[in-house]
């Protein structure tokens, strides 16, 4: 019988998956097939694909709006204590123009003395006000930031192939960080900034105007000018921030291609040419930031020569108004400040909107990573358990990668049963390991159907698919912890015990003893401390700690001696001899001795038997068994 979770199942956060590559787990229904897409091709290092030329924006605050809601209290406190602040500081000018007109002016003493210490009063209540509102709107603006990149990475890890192939591994990277600083800082700046402005502006004009209302024309006369500005320099700040995240996206996509690439970059001299790519790189984003430099530049002057030309103005007014006694000396160092305080938050305002485009380019390239809809998705009501021993049936399969004008298989059919091994083999470019990737379902058959024990894949939850189905990929992968925490990939509550007996079945276990550490020894990112053969026997050994009903390997021996390869296939036929095989190889001596072998062709079946029977029939079969042994040898 069938299990079947009923209702819509939960979204999980799966970690990495056990077969070996960092790809995200791809599940998904019949009702949403997708087919991958191709990476895009490179355009130079400040560029991205199309996604890019499509990104929304205007939603930076309906994401800020989204993402502050579960964290009232802190937003709550943060514009209190920013009211608080807000209101000592205008205040403040009042007292100070009252201190000198009735203290400082009529040499009285006592008055300076009782009210300045109530002036001191206000003004540490205002310190403490506005360190509180900081406090708490950093606190807020943080969680913000957690929060986006806790989405943006469970988001990926539910991405198919498709998805990851669109928007590319650099820009997802840039994404997550850049972006996301990008909206915490202005939510930083906002909060703690923006946030006081418009009750510093409304209350130093009213209060302004209430000392002297034609000095106040002054800051009347000036405010619509500075809101032009403001506008003309967001529309421009907008493509040129958008250019600069295209660049941050491009250098990050050379330096990540270069560091993993390092060895073959060191094996063909190819240093020069890939430090002319860093350099256009870099040069790329250096103009792209001295374009928004300028821009800000300009910001700067614009409101150091709006500040100058307003004091000017009120000093040269009130400076008359003074001389003819209609005027006293603290009104106007108060009105001064009122002027200051007015700008000064004008000018605030301005350094946010100097920041807005940015994050408007950034919260719309997050807004499309969080809207995009894996291409595979769960279904409704997926099986959750089979009753079988892992038969594993591909019938009549097609497959073309989006964007390519021929499908890569057409109509593949295959077998798989326990207790039997069954290989496929073909020229490069036939199709094998795409093949071997729609098994485990990292993409969906654009046509046919794959059936473990009677259930379409398509049917079948990820874990159960995870369970069953055991990949070890052509490029071995391993992360960055210990041998031991890479073979729990596998099963996380593997012992020890089980994990060396899965290494002596790998013939790692040799290696893996002669290690300092044993189990604990540390393994770099990618599995850069090993050599190749290592990392694939390592990868193997994960796999079978995991004990699924079907493995698949494709080219997995590829990287070893042919004793090893020998030992190996050896104590795999015992180890796993229940299981299903479906093994992909070049080497026609790793696959002569399987059960049933499958020759593909140009992305079609052309032959299936055994060894003695495609070297005497099949002529594709023949011609690879010729061309690596001879006809002795093959016989």
């Amino acid at each position: 019988m069938l299990v079947r979770m009923t209702g819509k199942p939960p979204s999980p956060v799966t970690p990495p998956d056990r077969f070996g590559a960092p790809t995200s787990p791809q599940t998904g229904g019949r009702s949403a097939p997708a087919t991958p897409t191709e990476p895009p091709t490179p355009k130079g290092a400040g560029s991205e694909a199309d996604p890019e030329e499509s990104s929304p924006e205007g939603h930076v605050f309906r994401l800020i709006g989204e993402y502050l809601r579960p964290h009232r209290r802190p937003l709550v406190l943060t514009v209190v204590f920013q009211i608080v602040q807000t209101m000592a500081t205008l205040y403040v000018p009042t007292l100070n123009a009252d201190l000198i007109n009735n203290g400082v002016a009529q040499g009285d003493t006592d008055y300076v003395l009782r009210h300045g210490g109530f002036m001191l009063a206000v003004t540490l209540v205002q310190i403490t006000a506005a360190g509180l509102a900081v406090y708490f709107g950093a606190k807020a603006a943080m969680a913000v930031g957690r929060d986006l990149r806790a989405d943006l990475f469970a988001q990926v890890q539910r991405f198919s192939a498709a998805e990851m192939d669109r928007f590319g591994a650099p820009s997802l990277i840039t994404r997550t960080t850049n972006d996301v600083t990008q909206i915490v800082t202005m939510l930083v700046m906002a909060l703690t900034m923006l946030l006081t402005a418009p009750i510093a502006a409304v209350g130093g004009l009213a209060l302004a105007l209430s000392l002297d209302v034609p000095m106040a024309g002054v800051l009347l006369a000036a405010m619509p000018v500075v809101a032009v500005v403001i506008y003309g320099i967001v529309r421009a700040m907008i493509p040129a921030s958008r250019i600069m995240q295209r660049c941050i996206d491009g250098i990050n996509q050379v330096m990540r291609e270069h560091i993993t690439g390092i060895r073959v970059i060191r094996a063909f001299v190819r240093d020069d040419h890939e430090q002319r790519r860093f350099s256009d790189a870099n040069a790329e984003l250096t103009d792209a930031s001295l374009r928004v430099g300028r821009v800000q530049a300009f910001f700067g002057a614009t409101a150091m020569v709006f500040g100058n030309i307003t004091a000017i103005a009120i000093v040269w007014i009130g400076a008359g108004r003074i001389a003819d006694g209609t005027l006293q000396i603290g009104d106007l160092i108060a009105f001064l400040t009122y002027a200051g305080q007015i700008l000064g938050a004008v000018m605030m305002s301005m350094g946010v909107f100097m920041m807005l485009p940015r994050a408007k380019v950034a919260a719309g390239r997050i807004r499309e990573v969080l809207d995009t809809e894996p291409g595979i998705a769960n279904p409704a009501e997926p099986v959750t358990e089979l009753v079988g021993l892992g038969e594993l049936d591909v019938k009549g399969v097609t497959f073309r990668y989006a964007g390519a004008e021929e499908a890569v298989l057409r109509d593949v059919d295959l077998v798989a049963r326990p207790g039997q091994t069954t290989a496929v083999i073909g020229s490069t470019g036939s199709g094998k390991t795409t093949l071997l990737h729609l098994i485990p379902r990292l993409f969906d058959v654009d046509a046919g159907a794959i059936r473990v024990d009677g259930v379409d894949l398509r049917d079948m939850d990820r874990a159960l698919i995870a369970r069953t189905i055991g990949l070890v990929p052509q490029r071995a992968y391993l992360f960055s912890g210990t041998v031991g925490s890479n073979l729990r990939y596998g099963d996380p509550d593997a012992s020890d015990e089980d994990l060396w007996h899965a290494l002596e079945v790998a013939q790692a276990a040799d290696f893996v003893h002669a290690m300092a550490d044993g189990l604990d020894t540390v393994i770099g990112q990618g599995g850069t401390t090993v050599s190749g053969g290592q990392r694939q026997r390592l990868a193997i050994a994960r796999t079978l700690v995991a004990r699924p009903k079907v493995y698949l390997f494709d080219d997995s021996f590829s990287a070893l001696d042919t004793a090893t390869d020998a030992a190996l296939r050896a104590a795999l036929a015992t180890e796993i001899a229940d299981a299903a095989q479906v093994i992909v190889a070049q080497r026609v001596s790793t696959i002569r001795d399987a059960d049933r072998i499958v020759v593909l062709d140009a992305g079609r079946v052309v032959g299936t038997g055994t060894h003695e029977e495609l070297l005497a029939t099949n002529p594709v079969y023949h011609e690879i068994v010729t061309s690596q042994l001879t006809l002795q040898e093959a016989l």
